[in-house]
């Protein structure tokens, strides 16, 4: 794989009329099989919920009407106003999520603690293209409000943390809700059949769910669309039947007059039943959340088109069949099937529910990958199943975590009224978080006015806390589990992200100035062995402590010395062109550079052995561009950007060989010819500098390819980090204990980098924070 990860930095494709259109169709038709499978699902359970509570009591047609037509405004304003016309349009380019939201509003304002700031985001061309427009004087007011009060950009991190934690319980919900719901039809066939047996068959299928995992989404989802779309047409054409043969009258509950007349007529047990009805928006916002396989066009298209017009006519099928036959109010959709297509749609039901378990759980990976990147997760192994598609990845470690607790669930519940209580919890819960970030988006990003804002957050908002009271009112009814989980999940990211937090900034504020470092080592007789030596660190300037530590005890280091720094950026992607930053520390006879390597919160990492090959090659560019006069940068903070380039071990090869006669690519758009641009990280700024006539450092050059060939080795930090011994009794236990375990539990920086074992130099460091 490799070490791009993503944007190709490949020029925009021009397609003709016809070619686009077939594109748009093709991603809509693809989209069936990852973005709505959870949402299509949903008919199976809903009425079953809705009526499981006190609202058994009311089964005239003013209480099931009422309940079709909250479904059918509830599937209108939320799914295709709020998301499908509105939300999507608040995209990071192009990719969506509660993290790209955020990622907005960190790039656009100090409101965000995940900001870089070593790594000056203005500088990704891609995200600097728009011309920016005139600040209103009430995004001001907010940005400046959240940018003086720190504990508010606290709250905000953990707003969003929380609804993460959230989308990760339904994780564990939509495949125990959705399998558990479509095997329980047996029992319409069997009602002899014991209960155990419906479970254990829910179990078997979640077991073959998760252990087909590990192939990854291309090859056991290439039959997701077909089964989709067969779902879907079963379910649309089933309900037009239902309407025709036993009520079309049905047709009158699209009037909101029925909602006014339910609420009248059930009182306190019709707010009750909100909880269920909450269902039928379970995965709404995957559409959002998918958005960056896709495009919002043919998200759009798939969803108006098809996916929206069946799911109206299924519930109101449904609602047609209950209204003439009230007793089976608790199996009203396996019972609503004709005889002839009962066992074909059992079928395609049970395999729709693992198309629905599927996209929740390739979800989950993402998130978590998105939340590791950030630094708000432990290291864990991250498997990418496809050389080609990057977001396709496997997590073996959550995927097996996964499968405990939806096997626990299920087991431990064992019906899906309970399981259905904690579902709409955490369906609700998420999308008040979308709806809450969308108002500082409105606000801060879209520079709109605060009065558009209100109504949007006060529109959606209103109604979505009308569901969340009555689904926190059965909280002891099961609506506890995805509270458990999201704390659990929410107590190891943040404690995780504090403790990294804590440790970057003890190596920036303990970092040793340059001068001071040359002073030391002379002072101390330093030996300069050969080969080429990579020292991993966070920090962008200065020597990390943990260098100057090991010299201090060891003085000898390698005579081509490399300090790179891995920094993963609050933007979706960043182009071959602009990944890499190269920069000489020093005069040129230390033979020190620094190599900053920036990533989207979206892309993988690399093959490390094309990775290295691609490091020394960036530093051969540099040398090679910045001339063999010996002039060294400007600054020790100021960087280069070194366009993409082959980088294979032929290409290193050939450039030891021939160093003054070898071709540069310089990437598409430059026409050839290189461009270097300086980036400062003190300040921010950023300038354009013509290099003139290409002046070939042949021997350092040539020096570097002796010196690699002589052997490479790396370094990195073995940190322990600590709470002060005057720190208070929380600190302590989130550090020392929460923080430690996590640490020692998680994969070491080493595996993660793919660093060779035997080339490895790994240095102890204790850090007290």
């Amino acid at each position: 794989m490799d070490v791009e990860g993503g944007g190709d930095g490949a020029p925009p494709r021009r397609w003709s009329s016809w070619g686009w259109q077939k594109g748009t169709l093709l991603l809509a038709y693809q989209s069936f099989g990852v973005v709505y499978g959870d949402l299509c699902i949903s008919p199976v359970y809903v009425y079953k919920n809705t009526f499981s509570g006190k609202l058994r009591l009311h089964e005239e047609d003013e209480e099931i009407l009422g309940v079709l037509s909250l479904v059918f405004w509830s599937l209108t304003l939320i799914p295709l106003f709020k998301y499908i016309i509105l939300v999507l349009g608040a995209d990071d380019n192009g990719e969506g999520g509660t993290f790209a939201l955020y990622s907005l509003l960190c790039r656009n304002s100090k409101m965000g603690l995940l900001n870089n700031m070593h790594a000056n985001h203005g500088s990704l061309s891609a995200y600097n293209k728009e011309e920016p427009c005139k600040e209103s004087r009430n995004s001001m007011l907010i940005k400046n409000f959240f940018e003086k009060h720190y504990s508010l950009r606290v709250m905000l991190l953990l707003f969003v943390l929380m609804g993460t934690s959230m989308v990760i319980g339904d994780g564990v919900l939509t495949p125990t809700m959705s399998v558990l719901a479509a095997v329980s039809g047996l029992r319409i066939k069997f009602p002899e059949l014991h209960e155990n047996y419906t479970v254990l068959l829910a179990c078997v299928v979640l077991i073959g769910l998760f252990a087909l995992q590990h192939y990854g989404t291309r090859r056991v989802g290439f039959l997701f669309a077909p089964i989709l779309l067969s779902w879907l047409t079963c379910i649309g054409g089933i309900g037009i039947y239902n309407i025709i043969k036993w009520n079309p009258s049905v047709i009158r509950a699209l009037s909101p007059y029925y909602i006014y007349n339910f609420f009248r007529k059930a009182g306190k047990d019709g707010w009750s039943s909100l909880g269920g009805i909450v269902l039928c928006l379970t995965g709404a916002e995957a559409m959002f959340a998918d958005l960056g396989h896709f495009s919002k066009l043919s998200l759009r298209l798939g969803f108006t088109i098809v996916v929206y017009p069946c799911l109206v006519l299924a519930y109101m099928g449904e609602a047609a069949y209950l209204s003439k036959h009230r007793e089976d109010l608790q199996s009203s959709f396996y019972k609503a099937l004709p005889d002839r297509v009962f066992w074909p749609v059992l079928f395609i039901a049970t395999l729709a529910t693992a198309v629905g378990s599927q996209a929740i759980i390739s979800a989950t990976f993402s998130i978590i990958s998105q939340c590791r990147a950030l630094g708000c997760f432990p290291r864990i192994k991250v498997v990418h199943t496809s050389s080609h598609v990057h977001g396709q990845i496997y997590i073996p470690e959550v995927n097996w975590v996964l499968m405990c607790l939806c096997l626990a669930v299920t087991i431990g519940f064992r019906d899906t009224e309970m399981i259905g209580n904690a579902y709409g919890l955490a369906v609700i819960l998420v999308m008040s978080a979308t709806t809450c970030l969308m108002f500082l988006v409105i606000t801060t990003v879209w520079n709109r006015s605060v009065v558009w804002a209100a109504f949007f957050t006060v529109g959606f908002g209103s109604m979505e806390l009308l569901y969340l009271s009555a689904c926190l009112a059965k909280v002891p009814h099961g609506g506890w589990l995805p509270l458990l989980l999201s704390l659990v999940t929410l107590l190891v990211m943040s404690t995780w992200h504090y403790g990294t937090a804590k440790k970057q900034q003890y190596e920036v504020q303990n970092k040793v100035c340059l001068d001071h470092f040359l002073g030391l080592s002379s002072g101390i007789g330093l030996v300069r062995v050969p080969g080429v030596g990579f020292v991993y660190s966070s920090t962008t300037n200065g020597v990390p402590p943990m260098f100057a530590h090991f010299v201090t005890n060891f003085p000898a280091f390698h005579r081509v010395l490399i300090f790179v720094s891995l920094q993963t950026l609050t933007v979706p992607k960043v182009s071959r062109e602009e990944r890499f930053l190269v920069g000489r520390i020093g005069p040129p006879a230390n033979r020190l550079f620094r190599c900053i390597v920036r990533y989207g919160y979206k892309e993988g990492r690399w093959d490390h052995f094309n990775f290295e090959n691609q490091l020394l090659m960036k530093v051969v560019e540099f040398l090679r561009h910045q001339g063999g006069s010996g002039r060294s940068t400007s600054g020790e903070n100021e960087m280069s950007v070194i366009p993409a380039s082959s980088s294979s071990a032929g290409s290193l090869q050939h450039a030891a060989a021939t160093p003054s006669s070898c071709e540069i690519d310089a990437g598409s758009g430059s026409g050839g010819a290189f461009c270097r641009r300086k980036v400062r990280f003190d300040d921010g700024e950023e300038e354009e500098e013509d290099p003139g006539p290409p002046e070939w450092g042949k021997a350092e050059v040539k020096e570097l390819m002796q010196e690699k060939e002589a052997g490479v080795s790396y370094m990195i930090g073995h940190t322990c980090v600590f709470a002060h011994e005057s720190s208070s009794a929380v600190k302590k236990f989130a550090i020392n204990v929460v923080y430690g375990f996590l640490r020692r539990n998680s994969r070491r920086p080493a595996v993660v980098l793919g660093i060779p074992h035997t080339s490895l130099i790994e240095v102890g460091m204790a850090y007290r924070v």
